[in-house]
């Protein structure tokens, strides 16, 4: 049994073999994931209902068991409303370098062979999608590293 914050074995499976420079992308329930599948990916599938589950609580989740140290959001249209990334940039704080990237950009990006992860969730807020970049666990005598 994992004490984990996160116990799902297939993202921790991932995650564990995800070095630095993989990506990570968390998935609106909007996004057509299996179009999005890169050669070095694995889906999981967490949209179980609409809502359930969401991408705030999954990067939560993330955060907690493994360290980001990049992320990029998808440039929304001018009349669109985005709130989430304001949300986003807080849970990752400033020490997280923060990117927005044209639409087909971001999805060529999401088929990089550098994704190693999709977590597809149940989120309908629009323009949800995240991709985080892996950084590195910092040893307790590389503090300024």
């Amino acid at each position: 049994m994992l004490k984990t914050p996160v116990i799902h074995p297939t993202i921790m499976e991932v995650l564990a073999r995800s070095g630095h420079f993989a990506q990570v992308v968390i998935a609106d329930g909007n996004l057509p994931v299996g179009a999005m599948t890169g050669s070095n990916s694995t889906t999981v599938h967490l949209n179980f209902r609409p809502g359930l589950l969401d991408a705030l609580t999954v990067l939560e989740g993330i955060l907690e068991v493994c360290p980001v140290q990049g992320a990029i959001v998808m440039e929304k249209p001018i009349e669109a409303n985005a709130e989430i990334h304001d949300s986003y940039k807080k849970l990752l704080g400033d020490d997280v370098t923060w990117d927005v990237m044209e639409r087909w950009a971001f999805y060529d990006q999401i088929r990089n062979p550098n994704t190693t992860l999709i977590i597809q969730t149940g989120e309908q807020r629009r323009f949800a999608n995240l991709i985080l970049t892996v950084g590195v666990v910092k040893m307790a005598e590389e503090s300024n590293f």
